[in-house]
């Protein structure tokens, strides 16, 4: 999003991560970051496929990925959020991305203004990435925790204060969301939101304090908008919408049901393509 070029978060096991401490693990995930929706189906075309060291790897090879990502989008129902209902984002990154609701409509789509209830998934994204943190950084940590950032050093040790019923009430809340999110997709095809809540910040600054008034509490609430996403184990990808008028990059997310990572693809190449011509359209 802050490069302005595509990146691809796929469903959980659809490109196997080896070696890895967390077999089962689906809340981090890997995939491509290329300069096009077209690019990164190529690349995911290669990354992706069963392996037998990973049990949650996705038996599907990644051949459908090399295929045209062409395709008819005319009475797709979008649910389009400015915020998910719940996070602060900054003005100048919404103006970017509402403008970008033109495409869609000109591929034919419907867009209604809703999101899915992800009223937990702020405090169990902040659980599971301790508990990860904690045990994936616990001999750093020992060793070398005067090297450590204090971000890192506080996310380890929020992890070591976790007990054995924070995690399990953080799974049980997570599948919540999922059975949620799932039936939300029963009604909508596709969510699209920002990526980010925030334009790029200055390196100097090394996490954003403050949206809109409102105050981060930790080091990663100000891209909320992306880690509630994560939680859900829906596909998401970052496709480039715009810039402010610094010239930023903005990001939009466009995000489908579990599993359905092609069709994410074709709907993010369908709205570069779009914005593309109604870009040369506005020119002439």
């Amino acid at each position: 999003s802050f490069c302005n070029v595509v990146g691809f978060r796929p469903s959980p096991g659809r490109v196997p991560t080896w070696p890895t401490m967390f077999a089962w693990n689906t809340l981090t995930v890997e995939g491509p970051m290329a300069r096009s929706a077209e690019d990164a189906a190529f690349l995911l075309s290669v990354l992706a496929g069963p392996d037998p060291r990973v049990p949650i790897s996705i038996t599907e090879s990644g051949a459908a990925f090399r295929d045209n990502l062409q395709r008819d989008f005319k009475g797709t129902r979008i649910a389009w959020s400015r915020n998910l209902g719940r996070y602060p984002v900054e003005p100048a990154v919404t103006d970017v991305c509402e403008r970008a609701r033109r495409p869609f409509l000109d591929l034919g789509c419907t867009i209604d203004d809703a999101q899915p209830d992800l009223a937990e998934a702020a405090e169990v994204f902040q659980v599971l990435r301790a508990w990860q943190m904690a045990e994936v950084r616990r001999e750093d940590y020992r060793s070398h925790r005067d090297l450590m950032k204090d971000t890192v050093i506080w996310n380890i040790e929020q992890g070591f204060e976790l007990s054995g019923e924070d995690v399990s009430t953080a799974e049980v809340k997570r599948a919540t969301i999922f059975h949620r999110v799932r039936q939300f997709f029963e009604r909508y095809d596709f969510l699209v939101l920002p990526v980010a809540q925030v334009a790029p910040f200055p390196i100097e600054t090394e996490w954003v304090k403050e949206i809109n008034g409102t105050k981060m509490e930790t080091y990663v609430d100000w891209m909320a908008t992306c880690s509630a996403i994560t939680v859900t184990s829906s596909p998401a990808i970052s496709v480039p919408c715009g810039f402010t008028p610094d010239g930023l990059p903005v990001g939009l997310q466009i995000v489908g049901p579990f599993r359905s990572d092609l069709q994410v693809l074709q709907l993010a190449h369908a709205f570069e393509q779009a914005r593309g011509k109604l870009a040369g359209a506005l020119q002439v």
